[in-house]
């Protein structure tokens, strides 16, 4: 049965959404729910006014050997401030074991639907059997997001994502935040209601944008969302007791590197430094969760992915002197997704 606090994040997804049954009076409300963008949540949560905040935020981790040795390095040697872990990956029990012995990591889940590698795969926790409409003709999980939204139902989402989050508690991991692996659990209206309503009902921070959207509306544009969507969509997750993000930064994947193998790692640092000073130019007032792949790679992570050298290059950028010495001279705060949630617990 559909309650209406579902029909509050449903009818602020997608404008097709619109077209569903939902009650015309619910949707009003949601859209007059949207607060005034005048204040960001990073001052909502005790930051200085027009501070800005930042997640500077390590993707796939447990992915492989490289991904967990990059993923550390750039935390411990350099700048970045976050991580989440993919659970249905084989190197998730290298990670846990470090994790284990520095506890205070800010390490979430990159909940995983997909399973991208040609020749590197890994199946949904919750089985082939509970969730057939997740799995490939491998036994593994589908390759690409459409195919995952072509096939899969609301329900296995649901089950697949819970599965991961009963793996992590199982292994004795409290997970900070919950993310979204290839963004699959925004390329579907019913799978973005499974994903917020496990966030709100186990009290576990979502990567949702819901504020003024600068950088990532102006970076790889609105996705379908309306302003008014996530506004809205912010709201509700405030108003559960979570914090929310302003903004999110979601371009390194995209830089560009030359096609040359014999470059150095001091040119390789330039050249992904320089971007990354590119892009901050952009950044406005508030919390902007700043993705990237951290990846030490060895000489076998070429036989899993070609993407190497841009992960290699987020790395070299995250320890580079010149980004820090930029994030210091501009007054930018680095944050935590675990000391957003402290901070939002004391309101």
């Amino acid at each position: 049965m559909r309650s209406p606090a579902n029909d509050l994040y449903l009818c602020s997804f997608l404008p097709g959404f619109l077209n569903m049954n939902i009650n015309p009076i619910i949707v009003a409300f949601c859209l007059l729910a949207a607060p005034l963008r005048s204040q960001t949540y990073a001052e909502k949560l005790g930051f200085p006014k027009n501070a800005k905040v930042l997640i500077l935020h390590v993707d796939d981790v447990g992915m492989s050997y490289d991904s967990n040795d990059g993923a550390i390095a750039a935390t411990e040697k350099g700048v970045a401030t976050s991580m989440s872990v993919m659970m249905p990956c084989p190197w998730v029990p290298g990670f846990f074991h470090y994790l284990q012995r520095h506890p205070t990591v800010d390490a979430g889940l990159h909940l995983t639907l997909t399973s991208e590698w040609q020749d590197y795969r890994w199946g949904p926790l919750a089985g082939k059997m509970t969730v057939p409409g997740l799995t490939d003709p491998e036994g593994a999980l589908w390759p690409s997001v459409a195919e995952v939204v072509q096939h899969a139902t609301p329900e296995e989402i649901d089950r697949e994502i819970r599965s991961q989050l009963d793996r992590a508690r199982t292994m004795g991991f409290t997970p900070t935040h919950l993310d979204s692996h290839m963004g699959t659990l925004f390329a579907k209206p019913e799978f973005l209601e499974k994903y917020l309503q496990l966030g709100m009902e186990q009290k576990i921070p979502v990567m949702f944008p819901g504020g003024h959207n600068s950088m990532i509306f102006k970076q790889i544009g609105s996705q379908g969302f309306s302003m008014e969507q996530t506004t809205a969509i912010g709201t509700m997750l405030w108003n559960a007791g979570l914090p929310v993000l302003d903004d999110l930064h979601n371009v390194s994947y995209g830089f560009e590197y030359p096609s040359d193998s014999t470059l150095t790692d001091a040119q390789l640092q330039k050249i992904a430094t320089e971007q990354y000073l590119a892009s901050f130019k952009d950044l406005q007032p508030g919390v902007t969760m700043v993705i990237m792949h951290c990846t030490h790679p060895t000489e076998v992570f070429e036989h899993i992915s070609d993407s190497g050298t841009v992960r290699r290059g987020d790395l070299l950028a995250m320890q580079s002197p010149e980004l820090k010495k930029y994030i210091a001279d501009n007054g930018i705060v680095l944050t935590t997704w675990r000391e957003l949630m402290e901070r939002r617990k004391k309101l």
